[in-house]
């Protein structure tokens, strides 16, 4: 078995292509990141393909003159499945990502190669359906939105990250025995507890600040709740359709503490009480399992792929409905109100992270995945 994976960017495809490697079946990494960055997973040169080209080119969109960024991103995704079109040739698996493989796809095809594509939110339809309910001016690509769509139907396995992604792609007509569900992983050598410095109640929240994240929601919930010696942090950037709430829900108690760097992360969360994912659509929230490596209990909504992490309600930590601004109070109220069991919640949500969610655990499931994809193609060839 050889296997070729393939990105415009990052993403968990590193990880991914580490643990191939592991099993001796990776052939090729084809990304638009340098090789010296991509070596720090540990592949060698000759393992990995570069296009550093397409990513300078979609860096630096916005200085291209007469020509849309919506445009260039079209034209680097379509590059980019093209290059990694070549090297088919060479595996008789490829993974992809999706909205930049369709054209590596119909080679895969033409070649009799399996072709599994990676899908790391709800399906395409759900997500910009969902996404246009909560902000009436969010723009839709069509184009980019039917070539995903066609991607579904081609390739020969979706591979997802939760259950609340499977029942999306369920939902939109895509067939069960299509979707491989494995869960991302974390890397415990950077996400690990240490000392919490105060006894301030702290809500940690790290990502984007935008609807899709649910952001004004949690902004929304801590204003209302008001309490004492409590603070909320969030990691991350800002984007300008979050800026109306943050002045509508101005608080001292709020803290935008901005990007930082992921092996900095732990010292963040290490300091928080609750971690809370409030999103409206996150196919797998990679945060949540930091936040839990580091000794946090979870809040999160049904559409993060949290539930799949919180064995019982009130175990590892709670799950609420989207939107729910007063479930989310409820949940932090009951946190504040009885810490000796949020932080027995937060020991168990460490637990549960290092018994099934390292990226090791994440590379022995994708390889049986992997060969029960080889014998089922084998099976019927012979039969």
């Amino acid at each position: 078995m050889k296997v070729n994976v393939s990105v415009q960017g990052r993403f968990h495809a590193f990880d991914l292509a580490k643990q191939l490697k592991k099993y001796n079946v990776l052939n090729k990494l084809i990304t638009t990141y340098p090789k010296f960055k991509v070596k720090e997973w540990g592949l060698d040169s000759n393992e990995i393909v570069s296009e550093l080209y397409l990513e300078i080119i979609n860096r630096y969109k916005n200085r291209i003159p007469f020509i849309s960024d919506d445009r260039i991103n079209e034209l680097v995704k379509i590059k980019h499945a093209k290059n990694s079109a070549k090297y088919v040739s060479e595996a008789n698996i490829m993974i992809g990502w999706s909205g930049s493989s369709l054209e590596t796809i119909i080679e895969a095809k033409k070649q009799g190669k399996i072709f599994i594509l990676e899908r790391g939110s709800s399906h395409y339809s759900y997500q910009m359906n969902i996404l246009k309910e909560e902000n009436k001016n969010f723009q839709q690509n069509y184009i980019m939105w039917q070539k995903e769509l066609l991607e579904y139907e081609l390739a020969d396995y979706i591979s997802i990250p939760s259950s609340f992604v499977k029942r999306s792609f369920i939902e939109y007509g895509v067939p069960e025995e299509k979707l491989l569900v494995n869960p991302y992983g974390v890397d415990l050598s950077e996400f690990k507890q240490i000392d919490k410095k105060d006894d301030v109640f702290r809500i940690v929240y790290a990502g984007g600040l935008t609807f899709q994240k649910g952001s004004h929601y949690l902004l929304q919930a801590f204003d209302e709740l008001a309490l004492e010696n409590c603070e909320l942090w969030h990691l991350g950037s800002i984007n300008d359709e979050m800026k109306p709430y943050i002045e509508k829900y101005k608080n001292s108690n709020v803290k935008f503490l901005g990007h930082k760097p992921q092996k900095e992360l732990y010292r963040y969360y290490s300091q928080g009480s609750v971690f809370v994912m409030p999103s409206i659509q996150d196919g797998f929230g990679m945060v949540i399992l930091q936040a839990m490596a580091c000794g946090l209990p979870l809040i999160c909504t049904t559409n993060t792929g949290g539930d799949d992490l919180i064995t019982k309600d009130g175990e590892e930590g709670f799950v609420i409905p989207i939107r729910d601004v007063e479930a989310l109070k409820e949940k932090i109220l009951y946190m504040y109100n009885n810490q000796d069991i949020c932080k027995e919640m937060g020991e168990k949500a460490k637990q549960r992270v290092l018994k099934g969610f390292t990226w090791d655990n994440y590379g022995d499931r994708y390889y049986e995945n992997l060969k029960n994809i080889i014998s089922n193609k084998k099976e019927k060839h012979d039969n």
